[in-house]
This record gives C-alpha cells, structure tokens and sequence, in this order.
C-alpha cells in the first residue's frame, strides 16, 4: 500500500490543525464547547486557507525545489488564495452582515442571506505561519 503524497497529507494536515484551532480559540474564549460549525465554516483565527496553501508551498519548495514552474504556480496560488480571503471575501462578508442589519431594521420580509466571513490581515498571517510550519514538518516527517 503506498503512503499518502506529502503534498496532499501537507493539504490535509494544515486544514484539519487550522480548523481545530479555530474551534478551540473560540471555545476558550466564549467557554463553551458547542461551537462544532467552526470545525467547517470560513472566517475567524487562524485562516485554514491560508495554512493549507501555504503547507502546500512549501512542501513543493523543499521536494521540488524554489526555481520549479510548480513551485512558482503555488507562489500564485497561495497569493491569490490569501488576497482573496483578506479583500474580496471579508468585503463580501461585510455587505452580507450590512445587508442583514438593514432588513432587520426595516422588518422586511426578506429571508436574511448567509454573510460569509473572510480574514483580517492577522489571520492570514497566522494562518500562514501556522501552514509554514506544518509544511516543514511534513517534509521533513516523509523525506
């Protein structure tokens, strides 16, 4: 039986850590353990995106090298992953809570639309951090 591709167990690794932790801070800080959708929604510290994108670089920096077209390719990808989740989701994240605002005020029959919440700068880097480490040590765990 083959073993799990390192670039795939980075991508899982940092996503099930990155969401876990999500779950955690926010336990910790409202002491309530039943918060079980952070295990799967978007938003909050540390930006999973983020820490998945970034395991992935940097596996395929190490096994493949920094001047790789792949390497290069995941450059692009963890940017435009992370500049998305900082600018147009969190954006789109607060129209959606300003739009939920104004039907409430104006007790509309609307049904309120789900605000998907993107990433402050700080989660992102977080996420990226976290996901740095994560790739590090899935490179060296399947060297």
């Amino acid at each position: 039986m083959r073993a799990l591709s390192p670039y795939l167990l980075a991508i899982i690794v940092a996503w099930l850590i990155a969401q876990g932790a999500k779950y955690l801070l926010v336990a910790v800080k409202q002491r309530r353990f039943d918060h079980l959708r952070q295990l799967y929604l978007s938003g909050n510290m540390p930006s999973a995106h983020s820490a998945t994108v970034t395991a992935l670089t940097i596996v395929v920096g190490l096994r493949d090298g920094i001047e790789s077209g792949l390497f290069g390719l995941t450059i692009l990808f963890a940017a435009i992953v992370m500049y998305d989740a900082m600018m147009v989701r969190r954006s789109s994240g607060e129209q959606g809570e300003a739009l939920q605002k104004l039907i409430k005020e104006q007790k509309s029959s609307i049904s309120l639309p789900r605000a998907a919440k993107g990433h402050t700068p700080l989660e992102v880097v977080v996420g990226a951090l976290l996901g740095g480490i994560i790739g590090l040590v899935v490179f060296l765990a399947t060297k």
